[in-house]
């Protein structure tokens, strides 16, 4: 029997680093799953260990491309954002990969911001909600004018995915998913980077930008593979349904955060969309997504924990609820008291995202999209707009082997990707 055609991706999250292998039907083949234990950085601050992920991706590559019912036709790779690799000359890390979540020094952040304008004005101009650290092109400021030794050593910064890529290729690339996400980089008027970042000379150590869909061809172990460049994850996970729907849509990604993308919105974020926490992405294709985040899935973790405590259930029932136009219970109803609430600031914070473009469907993917009442509500509060519960296995390494699909894949991409679940606004699933 022949060996199957397949393309290798490796989806690399805060927790978990996982390996998918996809035939050309983009049905998973194949799946590994590992956790590393974090180091420290220089201050004792916890941060992803470089070396073991490095090493691990070797190794993987190697281990799957050792097996016999499969014929790795390509590799590509996404990661979470906000993250830089500091590379010297001989193109070896030395700096640890710093973690966004790192308290940023206040008088680095005055100096910054004293220099190149206030933050509501940065953030404008940048798309970027003023986020320290998880702003990205601030860690590189940070690092220029606290440790300048280490500045003047780094030939080439990389965002994670692009750097797990060179692991592989050899070839040091950057990524507008990468750079447009919330990085207070890129000057989205200009198209091209921010003022301040040529200024300060780190315009100088980013590698060229090259296309979603570039790959290399290097020889590993006597055979040639097509090597993606990385892709930033929330901008991968989109590529399914841009991929399947022609029509305007917004996708509602849910699970800690609720993240409503618009893909069909190019209009300037306003001070008013900037303060209430959106942002602007960039999709694979070079253009720009609008965002907006809510905390809700968080919320409503913390909320259930409440109500099982006060009435003495377990927090399983309520996640698992059907759907009830007059709850009886008390302690459902205040389950459906938390629901409601969480819809009504949903309804405000997709509302930023719907301004200017006529969108017909929202497609809810993540846990959200599996509860039945959050579902029907969210159904009556956006009744003139289609909304659906979107389901496919592993959307952001799908949308990773979807970026390349072309340069691999001789098969026309499915229509069948993304299994969707009709709501209506009357309550009534279909």
């Amino acid at each position: 029997m022949a060996p199957i055609p397949v393309i290798a991706v490796f989806d690399v999250g805060k927790t978990n680093k996982k390996l998918f292998l996809f035939d050309e039907s983009y049905h998973i083949v194949f799946e590994r799953s590992a956790r590393f234990n974090e180091t420290v950085d220089e201050d004792g601050f916890a941060c992803e260990n470089l070396e073991a992920l490095r090493l691990s991706v070797y190794d993987s590559l190697a281990e799957v491309g050792r097996l016999k019912e499969f014929d790795i036709k390509a590799v590509n790779f996404s990661a979470y954002g906000a993250s830089f690799v500091y590379l010297d000359e001989n193109g070896k890390a030395i700096a640890p990969l710093y973690n966004y979540l790192k308290p940023y020094p206040e008088d680095i952040k005055k100096q910054f911001y004293d220099t190149y304008g206030d933050e509501a004005q940065v953030a404008f101009e940048t798309a970027s909600p003023a986020l320290e650290s998880l702003n990205s092109g601030l860690q590189l400021y940070r690092i220029k004018h606290q440790k300048p030794e280490l500045f003047k050593k780094i030939k080439h910064a990389l965002h994670l995915p692009q750097y797990l890529s060179y692991l592989v290729s050899g070839e040091e690339v950057s990524d507008m998913t990468s750079i447009g996400c919330h990085t207070a980089l890129w000057d989205f008027e200009k198209n091209d980077y921010h003022d301040w970042v040529k200024k300060e000379g780190i315009a100088d150590i980013f590698a060229p930008v090259v296309p979603a869909d570039h790959v290399s061809s290097p020889v590993i172990s006597n055979k040639h593979y097509k090597v993606g460049i990385g892709l930033h994850d929330s901008s991968a996970a989109l590529i399914p349904y841009l991929a399947s729907f022609n029509e305007p849509f917004i996708l509602l990604s849910t699970g800690t955060w609720s993240i409503s993308l618009n893909p069909f919105d190019q209009s300037p974020l306003t001070a008013e969309e900037l303060a209430a926490d959106c942002l602007n992405y960039i999709q694979y294709k070079g253009k720009p997504v609008k965002a907006s985040r809510l905390f809700s899935g968080h919320e409503y973790d913390q909320g259930i924990k409440q109500i099982a405590e006060k009435y003495g259930q377990n927090t399983i029932k309520y996640r698992n609820l059907a759907y009830d136009d007059n709850p009886q219970e008390d302690d459902v109803k205040a389950y459906y008291d938390l629901v409601k609430n969480l819809i009504a600031k949903q309804k405000i914070s997709t509302g930023y995202v719907l301004k200017n473009a006529p969108v017909k469907r929202i497609f809810v993917d993540g846990g959200f999209g599996k509860n039945s009442v959050f579902m029907h509500l969210l159904a009556a509060a956006f009744p003139d707009i289609e909304v659906y519960a979107a389901s496919m296995a592993q959307a952001t390494a799908m949308g990773t082997a979807l970026a390349i699909h072309h340069k691999w894949n001789s098969r026309p991409i499915p229509n069948d990707l993304i299994s969707l679940k009709y709501y209506s606004a009357a309550g009534q699933k279909v």
